[in-house]
């Protein structure tokens, strides 16, 4: 009995996303479909490559096929193409070969918002995404240090007079604290701000990235407001400690990106509780829960939380992080669930944008 494509088609139609509800096949996620001699090859093309379920993907396609009567042996092959966010303002306003980007953002200082973008950009790297990170703390530029570049380093022009980006762990970096010297106070105002960002957004050589990263500074002041006028942003990521003095903060900075017309892709809880590397027991130091009480009460996705572990502050000050530094600590797994948990929410909003 000979199987056709049809045949192998219908029967994939079983497997759904996850996240998007939708059967694969609808999603325009299979790609190609070979059949020799009963032996049946698949090609899934998933929304990110940072996708958490991509094996559990690879094996209901796979468990699909091979139910088909006459069908031998199946071989499934998976790839990623990020798709393109949803775009709010004209062409001209975003910059030409990013896909997405994510703000990565915090109601007050002192949450380890940097921490958690560097960490969130490395692990969507690791996954081999093309990343940028652009560093949009204008008065206090740390990218550059959690980085481990140096401060002798300084970007480049391209022949077309873009500034090149700098590497590092896998990222395209630009931050002000390359181009200016690191004990140089930065006393702008709103005006210079604005072009800053419109700068590092437009001027620089940034070639085609599926995520750009933006770390940007505490509250909801100039900057925030500057990138959601300057560019179509995919969304933001809300990093908040679990204490009520941080949590209160949150609403604020989640209140503005709604007003903003940026959807919210999701909280994250960093210092969440300390783990004792000698007994292993958890102090809950700055209480616990918090975040994930807020993401369900304003009803935003919750990303998951990241213990309190000294490595963490280790890898920023010598520019190592702990997801490279020490990929199996828990700080580190807990840092590459909450990427691969943005990354589902990120083909979310893209998918909707797309309809």
């Amino acid at each position: 009995m000979s199987i056709t494509k049809e045949q192998v088609l219908e029967a994939i139609k079983v497997v759904k996303d996850p996240d998007i509800h939708r059967d694969i096949v609808s999603l325009g996620m299979v790609k190609e479909i070979g059949i020799e001699n009963g032996k049946v090859s698949v090609h899934v093309e998933l929304t990110t490559p940072a996708c958490p379920l991509k094996e559990q993907i690879k094996e209901e396609v796979k468990k699909a096929v091979a139910s088909l009567a006459g069908v031998k042996e199946v071989a499934i092959q998976m790839s990623a193409n990020v798709r393109r966010g949803p775009s709010l303002l004209p062409q001209e306003a975003s910059p030409s070969g990013i896909k997405n980007i994510i703000a990565v953002a915090s109601g007050k200082g002192g949450v380890g918002k940097s921490t958690v973008c560097v960490n969130l950009a490395v692990a969507f790297a690791r996954t081999g995404a093309k990343v940028g990170l652009m560093d949009g703390d204008i008065y206090g530029p740390n990218i550059p240090l959690m980085l481990g570049i140096p401060q002798d380093k300084k970007p480049g022009v391209s022949p077309n007079e873009k500034i090149i980006p700098l590497e590092a762990h896998g990222l395209k970096v630009i931050s002000m604290g390359l181009l200016v010297p690191a004990d140089s106070p930065m006393i702008w105002r709103g005006p210079m701000l604005h072009s800053a960002i419109t700068q590092f957004l437009q001027k620089v050589d940034w070639g085609e990235l599926d995520y750009l990263f933006v770390d940007l500074p505490p509250g909801t002041g100039d900057v925030q407001l500057s990138l959601v006028q300057t560019a179509s942003v995919t969304g933001a990521v809300i990093v908040t400690t679990p204490q009520e003095v941080a949590l209160m903060d949150v609403k604020k900075a989640i209140a503005m990106f709604k007003k903003t017309q940026v959807p919210i892709l999701g909280i994250v809880e960093n210092m969440n509780t300390f783990i004792c590397p000698h007994c292993e027991n958890e102090t809950p130091i700055f209480s616990k829960g918090g975040g994930e009480k807020a993401a369900q009460s304003w009803q935003v996705p919750y990303l998951g939380a990241v213990p309190i572990d000294p490595r963490v502050r280790e890898g920023g000050d010598t520019g190592k992080p702990i997801i490279v530094a020490y990929p199996d600590s828990p700080a580190a797994k807990q840092f590459a669930a909450a990427a691969g948990a943005l990354a589902q929410q990120v083909s979310i909003v893209d998918m909707a944008g797309a309809k």
